[in-house]
């Protein structure tokens, strides 16, 4: 029977996980890399393509060419596009192998490292293995925006957070079963992977160039993805703003001893009107400033105690049995 493997049922060693977002021009290449992954494991796997709210016809072009497939394999639709990272859980939540790894559709992380990851969670050596980024084909802009966001990163947030990041990885069942029971929104999924322990490894490899379309991760995904994994894991803006909130008193203090010690020397102009400007002006962007860290902190505190979905399925197809 189509989609059964050597474990029998719906019981497989390995999943692999795909979210789709704009992937249309890249389906022919994931699908080629899809077959030799079921050729090399003799369809002792599963994979699970998550079409996140994709505006073009990913989805589509998937079922299309999955309709006759002799892989197990599933589709699952979100209503919307919910973020990349949270397609990568859904598939994690509908993943049913012993072993699962995710990776981007669009092949800039050799699919070798795949194989080496399965390779590793069945010798047991781990149970969750990151691949380590060395370099990457990618335009120098992005290059250096990358560098600088996880040096700044790994300096002040997770130190044990790779240079470059982490873009594919690979767990066992016990280390999935901790990642699907954190279920916040406005998260960081691969911080999350980092936070829930575990024995670690970590596979070196450059990342390629991508062959065919362009990236949906934008400054503003970029940016929102970089406020996620800082506010939901650390309290360094709020603990940063209260030292120099600390500094700016002790400032104000000396800066008002100076200023009545000068007025009464008669070395002020009793205008001061420059002064009061620039006190107003400062003080009050460092004011909304204050309030803006505090409001990212109070909001996903709020957005915790809604209880909504943290995404919406519109469909599934499934093609474990048929």
């Amino acid at each position: 029977m189509r989609g059964l493997g050597r474990m029998g049922g719906n019981v497989t060693a390995r999943s692999l996980v795909f979210p789709i977002y704009r992937n249309e021009p890249n389906i022919p290449s994931l699908l080629q890399a899809v077959a030799k992954f079921d050729a090399m494991y003799e369809g002792d796997i599963e994979f699970v393509f998550v079409i996140d709210g994709s505006p073009d016809q990913s989805g589509g072009l998937l079922v299309r060419a999955l309709k006759d497939a002799s892989y197990r394999y599933k589709i699952i639709f979100h209503s919307r596009n919910f973020g990349s990272f949270t397609a990568i859980r859904t598939g994690l939540e509908h993943a049913s192998g012993k072993h699962v790894a995710a990776m981007a559709a669009d092949l800039q992380e050799p699919p070798e490292l795949i194989v080496e990851f399965f390779s590793m969670l069945e010798k047991d050596t781990a149970d969750v293995v990151f691949g380590r980024r060395t370099g990457r084909d990618d335009p120098l802009l992005t290059r250096f925006l990358s560098r600088a966001f996880w040096s700044v990163y790994r300096r002040l947030i997770l130190p044990s957070m790779p240079s470059g990041g982490v873009d594919i990885f690979a767990c066992n069942r016990q280390a999935l079963d901790a990642i699907l029971s954190i279920e916040e929104p406005n998260s960081s999924l691969v911080v999350q992977l980092f936070w829930v322990g575990f024995r670690r490894e970590f596979v070196p490899y450059r990342r390629r160039e991508r062959e065919h379309g362009k990236s949906a991760w934008g400054i503003g995904r970029r940016l929102r993805y970089m406020m996620d994994s800082i506010f939901s894991f650390s309290d360094f803006p709020i603990v940063f703003i209260l030292w120099v909130g600390i500094a700016g008193c002790v400032l104000s203090l000396v800066f008002a001893v100076i200023t009545v010690v000068a007025r009464l020397l008669g070395k002020i102009d009793p205008a001061g009107y420059t002064t009061l400007v620039l006190l107003i002006v400062g003080f009050g962007s460092a004011i909304l400033a204050v309030q803006g860290i505090l409001g990212c902190y109070l909001w996903r505190a709020v957005e915790n105690t809604k209880s909504r979905p943290l995404r919406i399925i519109s469909r599934i197809v499934d093609g474990t049995s048929a």
